[in-house]
């Protein structure tokens, strides 16, 4: 029987280790930590009952996709839950805007703004299965949907500033600059919007859930289904060479930096300059709250959305994130809130209720963010300090620590410049391949890059597939 080793257990890891092992491989995962499941999970890390997520807590990409349709996690009892609000944007004075999975509801609540809203987000709505189809895929490909794709790539090739000028108020402008924002880069830069309209339609078409029981669920659905094909997984083992492996096939859920300490010089030269070049974004700096009754935001939809975007107008996150991308902390970061209790309930103790935030800070930040994040918070929900019963911080090292593919805290695994967008980790037709025989990168560091959608990570193993099958 052919094996196959998988050097992680994130979600894309494990993806890959499921699509191999319904092939007929016979599948071992890797992993470092004592726990498996990178991205997705879950802890108290602030009280006894309140549960967090360590880092992915919605999934937009998630609940329709080439690998969740080919895999039904449901059966290992994932299940998806939506908050009310997908996400809101509240300003000073309590004014502020919101998205609902209704483009036309979302539209209504922007007044002056809501035709050029619907404009934007209702016709990729309508065409999104097709655009997601097209984008969720390697760059390297004969499109299906090119006219869907076009239309997304017009406005997706925009600097995010650019975009912006659809809308005239403050409101609906800054509703833009917080989902731009979630591509950790200068708003003004080349294809700045890309993320911004993926992410912005997602929430429209599919919404943006949360996974019951934590993101951690996630990652036991997927062990459940790797398990009943006969996979396994190694905790506590930390890969430092391909020859620990002993495998017929090799897929690495690691940064292109890690690809070359663990391949070493079976690596070809041209392969090792591409990874080591490879760029990482800015960082996040994280604080788990558990809050007493909730966070009282002064903008009233905020207090029923999933996520809520903290930064200001759209001028103050564009300068904001200019700043961090060169390098330089500043007093007011964006920052992103997940309150993922208000989808799934059960992860409060009582009236007290976990609340994720992390904040956009430069690669490698080595100062506390924690007052900064606390400030922009009270900033739009006075009183929120005092409702705060316990918190537990996350630091930029720690972050890498805990997950060494978020260099430098970057869990994006990599910069979302224009170049990498379209081609990561190197301009090559198959992104997957290392040059190395057998041996294959499936970490978010390929397309389609981060989000816990596993598609990396299935994307690479059919990949390998196609190389055994030709090989025989």
């Amino acid at each position: 029987m052919t094996t196959a080793a998988v050097v992680g257990s994130g979600p894309n890891g494990l993806a890959a280790a499921i699509t191999l092992a319904t092939a007929g491989l016979r599948v071992t995962v890797l992993e470092a930590a004592s726990t498996p499941g990178g991205g997705t999970r879950s802890g108290e890390a602030t009280v006894p009952g309140v549960l967090h997520d360590e880092c992915s807590g919605f999934h937009p990409l998630a609940v329709d996709n080439a690998f969740t349709r080919a895999f039904d996690l449901s059966r290992h009892g994932l299940r998806w839950a939506w908050p009310e609000v997908q996400y809101a944007h509240p300003l000073d004075g309590g004014r502020g805007a919101a998205v609902w999975r209704s483009v036309e509801e979302t539209a209504a609540a922007l007044g002056e703004d809501g035709a050029a809203y619907r404009r934007t987000f209702g016709p990729l709505d309508a065409r999104f299965d097709a655009i997601a189809e097209e984008f969720l895929q390697p760059v390297a490909h004969v499109p299906r949907h090119p006219v869907a794709l076009a239309r997304f790539g017009l406005g997706a090739a925009l600097p995010a500033t650019a975009l912006a000028r659809r809308w005239r108020g403050e409101p609906a402008r800054a509703l833009w600059a917080g989902v731009a924002a979630h591509a950790f880069r200068p708003l003004g830069t080349v294809a700045s919007s890309a993320i911004g309209l993926a992410l912005g339609t997602a929430a429209h078409h599919h919404g943006w859930p949360v996974a019951l029981g934590g993101s951690r669920s996630i990652a036991r659905a997927m062990l459940a289904l790797l398990a009943e094909l006969g996979g396994r997984v190694e905790t506590g083992v930390r890969v430092t060479s391909v020859a620990q492996c002993e495998a017929d096939v090799v897929l690495l859920d690691t940064s292109p930096a890690d690809a070359v300490r663990i391949l070493g010089d079976r690596l070809p030269p041209r392969v090792r300059r591409s990874y080591l070049r490879y760029r990482h974004g800015p960082g996040a700096f994280q604080v788990a709250f558990a809050v007493r009754g909730g966070v009282p935001w002064t903008y009233e939809p905020a207090r029923l959305a999933g996520t809520v975007h903290i930064g200001g107008s759209l001028a103050e996150i564009a300068d904001a994130e200019r700043a961090v991308w060169r390098g330089r902390a500043v007093e007011r970061p964006f920052v992103l809130v997940g309150q993922q209790h208000l989808a799934d309930p059960g992860r409060s103790a009582g009236d007290v209720h976990p609340v994720d935030v992390y904040a956009h800070v430069p690669a490698g930040y080595d100062g506390d963010a924690t007052e900064a994040i606390t400030a922009q918070v009270e900033r739009f929900a006075p009183g929120f300090r005092d409702r705060v019963v316990a918190r537990s911080v996350r630091t930029t090292r720690a972050i890498a620590g805990h997950n060494p593919n978020f260099v430098g805290g970057d869990i994006t695994t990599g910069a979302n410049t224009a170049r990498q967008l379209l081609f990561r980790p190197r301009a090559v037709a198959d992104p997957y391949a290392t040059g190395v025989p057998g041996v294959y990168l499936c970490s978010a560091a390929t397309p389609p890059g981060a989000g816990t959608h596993g598609l990396c990570g299935h994307h690479a193993a059919r990949s390998a597939l196609a190389d055994l099958a030709r090989r025989r």
